[in-house]
């Protein structure tokens, strides 16, 4: 694996990645998506045009020019630090990108229905399951949340679902934008998802919840439909308790 993308430094495990993820001098190593998933990603990400807001990883490719060696894929590495408190800044380089992305087509992995070739892991399910597609879990936090949904008529653009921890900060360089799980949703979404993410994680005041939506359309919906897709989540990871339930409680107070 390493020879195909013509890696030759020592392999250095890096903390995140579910400690899947390895560095080797200038490149990342990390397990690839489905193949659909991964080929069209880094196809996007090798061609983005990067601003003065936002930069991604590039892709690396195999010495034949493909995306996936095995069960690997490669990226760029960037020097930088998460910094889950800069919620603002997060958000801010999350809305730089989605514009950036703006103009892209919805994938065929990202079709209509459960029946459409979409992933079948928990989070893909979580998404359709915060969007109606598919039954939410019993359970009384989301009966709740689902009691406040209100159609949303935002258009859906292709968003990054979990900008918080992937975005990466380093002195004199703009925001690096990472590990992108695609979903076709409001732009709205991700920093939504990041917001609901920051209070019920990192301390974030739930009153400062509003201030983050300042000139998002139907933020009020987006937050609802955001920590749904979360709490779903945590149930089909098995991951749902009774800390968990105190833990998102004030939000969904905050919210319903």
């Amino acid at each position: 694996m390493l020879r195909a993308f013509a890696v030759h430094e020592p392999l250095e495990r890096l903390t995140g990645g579910r400690g899947l993820t390895w560095r080797a001098g200038a490149v990342v190593l990390r397990p690839h998506d489905p193949p659909a998933v991964t080929d069209w990603r880094a196809g996007v990400l090798a061609a983005l045009p990067h601003t003065s807001a936002f930069r991604t990883p590039r892709p690396v490719a195999r010495r034949d020019g493909g995306w996936r060696a095995g069960d690997w894929e490669a990226w760029e590495y960037l020097p930088g630090w998460a910094d889950e408190t800069r919620i603002e800044d997060v958000i801010r380089a999350g809305g730089a990108f989605h514009r950036a992305i703006a103009h892209l087509d919805r994938p065929a992995f990202l079709g209509v229905g459960p029946d459409a070739g979409r992933d079948d892991d928990p989070w893909s399910r979580a998404d359709r399951m915060a969007w109606g597609e598919e039954p939410l879990p019993q359970d009384p936090a989301l009966d709740r949340l689902a009691a406040a949904f209100r159609p949303v008529r935002t258009p859906s653009q292709l968003v990054h679902g979990d900008l918080l921890g992937n975005v990466l900060f380093a002195d004199g360089h703009p925001p690096a934008v990472i590990d992108w799980p695609p979903y076709w949703r409001p732009a709205g979404l991700g920093a939504a998802v990041a917001a609901v993410d920051a209070v019920c994680w990192h301390d974030l005041p739930a009153d400062r919840l509003d201030a983050l939506g300042d000139g998002v359309a139907e933020w009020s919906q987006l937050l609802v439909r955001a920590l749904a897709f979360r709490i779903a989540t945590l149930h089909l990871l098995g991951g749902w308790d009774a800390d968990g339930a105190d833990r998102h409680r004030p939000v969904i107070d905050a919210l319903v």
